[in-house]
């Protein structure tokens, strides 16, 4: 028997009159059958239907007629629904953040937007150059960044680093010193930082092929201090000019032209002419932290190995214009790095000599380029004629005070011994005397043989072996056992008894 709280489930689920009728037949007073035919169960189960929807339909009729209780299920409706709409809204913002921070990445990865203040404009659209000037000059084909990138052998990531232009920084690509000049004062040198140098370096390594004016001996592969000094000898009258500050006023705008002239598009010529130039930077320390701080515009910094061709590129035009004015004047002119030399020739009319200064002048100025007040200097045949430190009164030669001081320290070297002797800032007296033959060889093949093989001999003689770095020869200059190239230098000695040194080759013996 069912308990009592079966039944009332069994009620509350259906009706009494059902569960009157279902226990009627479990107990037998009505069969199944009987049941079938009658449909009575049939019939109570729809009224409790029919019962059940009235109550629903009566439940909402007094709803509607509830006018606060519409109000608050109408607010709790549309507070539900703003609620779904800012999560579905926090949602698709979230991924459109993510997708525009993907879409940057990407582009950032191919693309160089920005490049600091001053510098960027031109960055976009994308300029692909002309290719056709680009092979004339054997010059790489880049279309766009990504493609220069790929050619300096990095990222378009460290593309940007190495280019951006910062007023103020935490860091910087080069080291900045002084070194003395020749002359008097101070040389500021900016030497560009490992991974910097060699960008600069492949961009120069691209540059050599761009052919240059004939006029041009100064970083000219198989041209030398030699050959720049052979166009003077014998002459009249030797000029020397000397251009003031030469690099630092090498604009980086100006870099950018000469890249441009070349065939590249404003976006590559833009971020070359950034690698290949600084701004002069001071460093300040604040608070304990230090800070570079720009101090003028970008230029051609001393110490990059981009300076010098680009320089060469830039005179271009300085060197054809010189070069037509000499030969009006009757003189030959010829420029090794900043120093522009002219000799008049046998026909030439030396009154023309102030008229060929007074010319120099304006069409340097023209240039946008200055000459050093004090360095220009006229030289007549019945005094010494010098040309990039080599006498060419008569043919070129070294400046006999050098060989002099040279021979002076030999004969101390046989009578004393070395332990008290040096010269200049070489490590060693052999070193710095090895140094100066190497250069005397490259003057004169036959005198300078001479002195090395001195050198040599002295050196063994007091238990001294020189160096014997690897040395890359330059085209035409010679090669390392002493035999003359086919201008007849021999740098490719100097180089090697020096063991490579980045000094000049006046600074072994100063």
């Amino acid at each position: 028997m069912s308990g009592a709280g079966d039944l009332r489930d069994r009620v509350r689920a259906s009706s009494a009159e059902q569960v009157t009728v279902e226990e009627m037949v479990r107990l037998g007073f009505w069969t199944e059958e009987q049941e079938e035919r009658s449909g009575h169960a049939a019939l109570l189960l729809e009224k409790h239907e029919l019962q059940d929807k009235i109550a629903a339909l009566s439940t909402e009729a007094r709803r509607q007629e509830n006018i606060e209780f519409l109000r608050v299920q109408a607010h709790k409706a549309r507070l539900a629904a703003a609620r779904q709409k800012r999560i579905e809204t926090r949602a698709r913002r979230e991924q459109e953040r993510k997708d525009r921070a993907a879409a940057w990445k990407a582009r950032r990865e191919r693309e160089i937007l920005h490049l600091g203040p001053g510098v960027s404009v031109g960055l976009t659209p994308a300029q692909g150059g002309d290719p056709g000037r680009l092979a004339d000059a054997h010059l790489p084909v880049l279309p766009d960044l990504p493609a220069l990138a790929t050619a300096l052998d990095v990222t378009v990531g460290t593309l940007r680093w190495f280019a951006f232009h910062r007023e103020v920084s935490e860091t910087s690509h080069y080291v900045h010193f002084t070194i003395p000049k020749k002359t008097g004062g101070l040389r500021h040198i900016s030497a560009p930082m490992p991974r910097l140098k060699a960008a600069q370096r492949r961009i120069a390594d691209w540059l050599v092929a761009v052919p240059l004016h004939d006029a041009a001996h100064g970083f000219v592969p198989g041209r030398s201090i030699v050959s720049n000094a052979a166009q003077h000898t014998g002459r009249s009258v030797v000029i020397n000019f000397d251009l003031q500050s030469f690099f630092p006023s090498i604009s980086w705008l100006r870099v950018r032209g000469v890249f441009e002239q070349l065939g590249y598009g404003r976006p590559v010529a833009t971020v070359l002419a950034l690698i290949c130039t600084a701004a002069p930077t001071e460093q300040l320390e604040v608070d304990g932290k230090r800070w570079f701080v720009h101090t003028g515009d970008r230029v051609l910094p001393q110490g990059s190995p981009a300076s010098p061709v680009l320089t060469n590129l830039i005179c271009r035009r300085l060197d054809a214009r010189l070069t037509g004015l000499g030969l009006a004047l009757g003189f030959d002119y010829t420029r090794y790095a900043d120093d522009l030399t002219f000799s008049a020739r046998p026909d030439a009319d030396e009154v023309k000599t102030g008229l060929l200064l007074k010319c120099v002048a304006q069409v340097v100025a023209d240039e946008d380029l200055t000459l050093h007040p004090d360095k220009t200097r006229v030289m007549h045949r019945g005094r010494r004629q010098e040309v990039t430190g080599l006498v060419v009164n008569e043919r070129v030669a070294v400046p006999r005070e050098h060989l002099r001081r040279y021979r002076a320290v030999i004969h101390k070297l046989r009578t004393q011994g070395p332990e008290s002797l040096s010269w200049g800032d070489a490590p060693s007296v052999f070193t710095g005397l090895q140094g100066f033959a190497a250069f005397v060889h490259m003057v004169d093949v036959t005198k300078g043989r001479a002195m090395l093989d001195d050198v040599r001999a002295h050196g063994s003689a007091h238990g001294w072996t020189p160096p014997r770095p690897p040395v890359v020869v330059p085209p035409d200059l010679g090669s390392p056992d002493g035999e003359p190239g086919e201008n007849g230098a021999t740098e490719g000695v100097f180089e090697y008894i020096t063991g490579g040194a980045t000094k000049k080759w006046w600074q072994f013996w100063r």
